[in-house]
C-alpha cells in the first residue's frame, strides 16, 4: 500500500506541477498580451494626438489672422488720422491768406472806383478759387452771425447787452471759423449779445 500511496502521491504531485506550469503559462500569455498593444488602439492614439495638434495649429492660425486684421485696421485708422491732421495744419496756415483777401475786398467795397478795377477783380477771383479749393477738401465755414453761441464752435471775445438780439445770440463775427469734417480748425471769434 505504501507503493500505491507513493504512486498516488507522485501522480498528485505531477498533476500539481502541470497545473502550476499551466497557470504560469497563462500568466505569461496574459502578461505578454498586456505589454503588446492592440494596433487599432495605437493608431487611434496617434490620430487623437494629430487631431489635438491640428486644433492647436488652427487656433494659432486664427489668432495670427485676427492680429493681422486688427493691425491692418489700426494702421489704416492711424494713416487717415495723420492725413486729417496734415490737412488741418495746412489749412490752418492758409486761412490767414483767405482772411487778408477778404479784408482787402471789404476795404474796397465802398469805393466806387474799385468796382471796375482789374486788381480788385483779381482779388475776388483768387478768393473765390481759394474757397472752392477749401470746400473741395471738405473745409466749411462755421455759421456764426445770428446763431446761438456754442463754445465748441465759437470763441466769445466781446459781450454786449442789446435788446435787439436774443440771449446768447451772436451779433458780430470778427473772424470766421472753419471746420474740417467734424474737427474745428479755427473757432469763430464773435461778439455775443445779452
Amino acid at each position: 500500500m505504501d507503493d500505491e500511496l507513493k504512486k498516488e502521491t507522485a501522480a498528485d504531485a505531477e498533476e500539481m506541477e502541470k497545473t502550476v506550469e499551466t497557470a504560469e503559462t497563462v500568466e505569461t500569455v496574459e502578461a505578454a498580451e498586456g505589454t503588446v498593444e492592440d494596433p487599432v488602439d495605437e493608431t487611434q492614439k496617434e490620430i487623437d494626438a494629430l487631431k489635438a495638434q491640428a486644433a492647436e495649429n488652427l487656433d494659432r492660425y486664427q489668432r495670427c489672422l485676427a492680429e493681422f486684421d486688427n493691425f491692418r485696421k489700426r494702421t489704416a485708422k492711424e494713416k487717415a488720422g495723420m492725413y486729417d491732421d496734415g490737412v488741418k495744419d495746412t489749412v490752418e496756415k492758409l486761412l490767414c491768406v483767405v482772411d487778408n483777401l477778404e479784408r482787402a475786398l471789404a476795404a474796397q467795397q465802398n469805393v466806387e472806383e474799385a468796382q471796375n478795377d482789374p486788381f480788385v477783380k483779381g482779388i475776388e477771383m483768387t478768393l473765390k478759387q481759394f474757397k472752392e479749393i477749401l470746400q473741395a477738401m471738405g473745409v466749411t465755414e462755421i455759421a456764426a452771425l445770428g446763431e446761438k453761441f456754442d463754445p465748441n464752435l465759437h470763441a466769445a471775445v466781446a459781450h454786449e447787452d442789446n435788446e435787439d438780439f436774443g440771449e446768447n445770440e451772436i451779433m458780430l463775427e470778427m473772424l470766421k471759423g472753419y471746420k474740417y469734417k467734424d474737427k474745428v480748425i479755427r473757432h469763430s471769434m464773435v461778439k455775443v449779445a445779452n
